[in-house]
């Protein structure tokens, strides 16, 4: 019998007679350990969904602030650099569930964009079929859908009793996302796709039997299931949310932003210090924009220019296909000039793909899907939905964020680092990853994109948009900022389709203090490059920089300053 691994890692520090953390080789063994068992947590399992229950919840906080206390107790001084920065990472990553539980995030499962039953999705995908068992054990997890999801229904009828829901204002349409999972046919539906092609090591029989079940899994437990959860949502749920956006309405809502805002930027700042930043780097990007403007000769407001923008037919794909296909060519565009810039790139591959349908029409324009498998490439995921607010001239900039140099290269180089243990090869802080991303589109002036200049205009609205939101996250949720003030707010500053502006609020609102990470992250990244490139003059190698910036993963701002920091003064001593 296997010994309870979140047990008998805390006993390394409370048996015996040494101090085990004191040591390097013992605090490794501590750390893969919690680690490992933190994985045992998320109930990592092929056969079933997490339990959600209150007990094992409260069980599972306990048990994390146990060890958090322990890594308290770490003497730092006895570590090496690299086991400081893991022990950073794992009081950062504990740090993060405590507070969500403390605060009871558990009660919201859901954002504007997405929530627990279409993450369910991902199941297909991240599933691996090799093996006729496989298919089994994903069947056997098919079957705790209906528990899981009443589970995280019952929080979410405790959140409508507390008052900690989503805003009314940001859940128009929401209900009808959960149709997508409700199809005519068990055939049609997501959960059955990996029953859709018979491999060649499932005989008939087998695969007809297979299929049976599956077919009477989807019809009579995950149909089911999701009407009861879209009747919730209709009946219940939409009814009783609130009708305030900030955070501040909730309870002990401004200590919560407080603690989202410092979680997702890595940094000590208050709601003020960062809506000050907002508008002095909205009101710079303001200049820049106006410079293009008059260099392609428009006559008109700002507003007018915008309108242009948003309107004429020149700026916009006619099918989706057409989308895709200049998205991938960017895409390779940059993929040539890579090895100009960084000294190592990632082996594993990435593709080009629409956002899945079920989310398309709340998604935003674009993200990358990453993958933890070795026979799985990452891929660039581009909104197809509504072409005519997809704007061809974002789309270098949101192809550089969200592909390479952005996201797609930061995450696969940090996965394929065999020498750093699995939790940091997997963690990713919004600060630094959203960070290397916007940092990224800007690296794309000097890699000979933005020739055009309604697309160098595109990049200066995602810039401005990333500025904006320091401002609108802010006043939504400690200044009393309304929605239609948001709204507003970005779309007289950018020129994001209204749809794309509206889409983009309503994910402010319900994930406060996320957006805060982009800029504040590419700000940090600019600010540590310009040091280098000041204190080494000559001897600054971009090339050399970038392996500095992304040789540890993703990290917080802080470990970051420091480890620029110790580069600059080896440079300056070799």
């Amino acid at each position: 019998m296997r010994p309870n691994i979140m047990f008998f890692c805390i006993a390394l520090f409370v048996t015996g007679c040494s101090s085990p953390a004191n040591k390097p080789a013992d605090f490794d063994q501590f750390a893969n350990q919690l680690w490992q068992a933190e994985k045992d947590l998320h109930n990592r399992s092929k056969t079933s969904l997490p339990d959600m229950s209150a007990a094992t919840l409260a069980a599972q906080a306990k048990q994390r602030q146990q060890w958090l206390d322990k890594l308290e107790q770490v003497d730092l001084s006895a570590l090496t650099e690299q086991q400081k920065i893991n022990h950073a990472i794992l009081s950062y990553s504990l740090k993060d569930a405590i507070s969500e539980y403390h605060y009871g995030a558990h009660m919201m499962p859901l954002t504007a964009e997405s929530g627990f039953h279409s993450d369910l999705a991902f199941m297909v995908s991240g599933t691996e079929f090799k093996q006729v068992q496989d298919y089994r054990d994903y069947l056997k997890k098919l079957t705790t859908i209906p528990v899981y999801m009443q589970q995280q229904t019952d929080w979410m009828k405790q959140g409508l009793a507390s008052g900690m829901t989503q805003p009314k204002a940001v859940l128009t349409g929401f209900d009808k996302g959960i149709l997508a999972f409700i199809t005519p046919t068990p055939e049609q539906n997501i959960f059955y796709q990996p029953f859709s092609k018979q491999p060649d090591f499932v005989d008939d029989t087998e695969w007809a039997k297979l299929q049976q079940q599956a077919r009477q899994i989807v019809q009579q437990q995950i149909h089911p299931a999701y009407q009861a959860f879209y009747q919730f949502m209709q009946q219940q749920y939409l009814p009783g949310a609130r009708d305030s956006v900030g955070a501040s309405e909730w309870p002990a809502g401004r200590e919560y932003y407080q603690n989202r805002l410092e979680h997702y930027t890595t940094l000590k700042l208050t709601p003020e210090q960062v809506h000050q930043t907002g508008l002095k780097e909205v009101a710079r990007i303001r200049a820049e924009m106006q410079d293009i403007i008059k260099a392609v000769g428009f006559q008109g407001s700002f507003a007018e220019f915008i309108q242009f923008l948003r309107s004429d037919p020149q700026f916009y794909a006619k099918s989706s296909i057409e989308l895709l296909k200049e998205a991938s060519f960017i895409a390779k565009k940059v993929d040539a000039e890579l090895p100009k810039y960084f000294k190592t790139l990632p082996r594993t591959p990435y593709g080009v793909a629409p956002v899945p349908a079920e989310i398309a029409p709340k998604y935003t324009s674009g993200r990358y899907a990453g993958t933890n498998r070795d026979d799985r490439a990452g891929f660039y995921w581009v909104n197809t939905y509504a072409l005519d607010r997809r704007p061809l001239y974002e789309l270098e900039a949101l192809t550089l964020h969200e592909a390479v140099p952005g996201h797609h290269l930061q995450i696969s180089l940090a996965r394929e680092q065999a020498s750093l243990p699995e939790y940091r090869r997997n963690f990713y802080t919004s600060a630094f990853g959203e960070g290397w991303g916007l940092y990224s589109e800007y690296l794309g002036i000097e890699m000979g994109f933005y020739q055009d200049p309604y697309s160098d205009f595109g990049r200066l609205t995602y810039e401005m948009w990333r500025a904006a939101r320091l401002v609108v996250d802010t006043g939504i949720h400690t200044m009393g900022w309304s929605r239609q003030q948001a709204i507003d707010f970005l779309a007289s500053n950018t020129a994001l389709s209204m749809h794309n502006v509206t889409t983009e609020i309503d994910r402010y609102i319900s994930w406060p203090a996320q957006a805060l990470s982009y800029k504040l992250g590419e700000l940090t990244i600019k600010r540590l490059r310009k040091e280098a490139q000041s204190q080494l003059g000559s001897q600054f190698d971009l090339r050399e920089f970038h392996e500095v910036v992304l040789g540890n993963g993703s990290v917080p701002l802080s470990i970051l300053e420091q480890q620029v920091s110790r580069y600059i003064q080896q440079k300056k001593r070799s």
